[in-house]
């Protein structure tokens, strides 16, 4: 099981050198540790501090920020979760930044953050950019997984922090009934309260929108459907695509029905024989598939990150529009930094919060 959350805290030194004494090994130890260190992987990048945003009137009391889950949850609006990663942790600041400049209550919004690494430099980089935000960061176990990952068709998607959005309802507290997933690479442009208020019928645990003209049989191997006894899993429910990089999670009933425990099962099977090819997403495939409640399109409006194809550009899917989602191989800060952005692109540029190198005097 995962540490104890972590919710403030401050990094502390690299201890004195006694008697400027020190053993070579320590001192590779040192210099290895340097260079792991959060803003060489972040390349030294900056965020401007964020607008304060206020509750609309008939929202629920604002939360305080330093309010922490204990035994009985705080009575936020709603409740996100969202993976926090360095590498793509100004995905993640644009991300929270426009959910919190549609929401009608954004000071009732209770962000859950899972991190397997650098929890007291993330916290610190969040509260410096959302002082008012309530927030809280779950430390995850990469050892919770590690053992069960199998290798895929992009390294990127092979990271144990993937995994992490199956382990929710262990990592957050139990009060916690509902929650709305998001992946770090998009954007809301529109309130999230209408997403989280989502209907999740019986005996459903998750909803998210489905595509069913997708070729549901791509995303999982010839030795699948070969074998009677695998591909029967299907049998009886009509089995879609979906992405899980947005999900409303009925997590008391996903809880009672123990459907973590049913993912790492299709993942042990996955390291002894190999029935999918696309990281996490096959597992939950197999166990929601045909099973889950369904989302508006307008709330995953994903791909436009090309798929795995450097530099192809996708256009939105026909129909409204509330949410942007640049899944795939591109992101659009990498895009745009390059200086070879995808139209698209543009919608993603207002939210992002990343300091100029060179700040503009706009009075001069």
């Amino acid at each position: 099981m995962a540490a104890a959350a972590i919710h403030c805290g401050k990094a502390k030194p690299f201890p004195k050198m006694l008697d400027g004494k020190i053993s070579l090994v320590l001192l590779l130890l040192l210099l290895a540790a340097a260079n792991a260190a959060p803003s060489s992987i972040v390349g030294n990048l900056r965020f401007r501090e964020a607008p304060q945003f206020y509750n609309s009137n008939g929202c629920p009391p604002p939360i305080n920020p330093s309010t922490e889950y204990s035994s009985s949850c705080p009575s936020s609006l709603v409740d996100v979760a969202m993976t926090l990663d360095v590498a793509y942790l100004r995905g993640s600041m644009a991300a929270i930044n426009s959910i919190l400049q549609h929401s009608s209550c954004p000071q009732s919004i209770y962000f859950h953050f899972l991190a397997s690494s650098f929890t007291i430099f993330l916290n610190s980089t969040i509260s410096s950019i959302f002082p008012s935000l309530p927030f809280i960061i779950h430390p995850f176990d990469d050892s919770l997984v590690a053992g069960r990952i199998s290798t895929s068709i992009r390294a990127a998607l092979d990271r144990p922090l993937n995994y992490a959005r199956s382990y929710l309802p262990r990592l957050l507290p139990t009060c916690v009934n509902r929650v709305v997933y998001l992946d770090s690479d998009l954007i809301l442009v529109d309130d999230i309260t209408a997403l989280a208020a989502t209907p999740i019928p019986f005996p459903a645990a998750l909803a998210a929108p489905e595509y069913c003209n997708a070729n549901f049989t791509a995303y999982f191997t010839p030795t699948f459907w070969a074998n009677p006894s695998l591909s029967v899993s299907f049998e009886g429910r009509r089995a879609c695509y979906f992405n899980t990089g947005v999900m409303v999670m009925d997590l008391e009933r996903w809880r009672e029905e123990g459907y973590t425990e049913r993912i790492e099962e299709w993942m042990d099977l996955q390291k002894r024989m190999r029935i999918y090819e696309l990281g996490s997403l096959p597992p939950f495939l197999l166990v929601f598939a045909g099973r889950i409640a369904a989302v508006d399109h307008r709330w995953n409006q994903h791909g436009l990150g090309g798929d795995n194809f450097r530099g192809l550009c996708r256009d939105l899917h026909p129909g409204p529009v509330s949410l942007l989602h640049w899944s795939g191989k591109g992101k659009p800060w990498s895009r745009l930094d390059a200086g070879r952005p995808c139209p698209l692109d543009a919608l993603w540029a207002p939210y992002d919060l990343l300091q100029p190198a060179f700040p503009i005097d706009v009075d001069s």
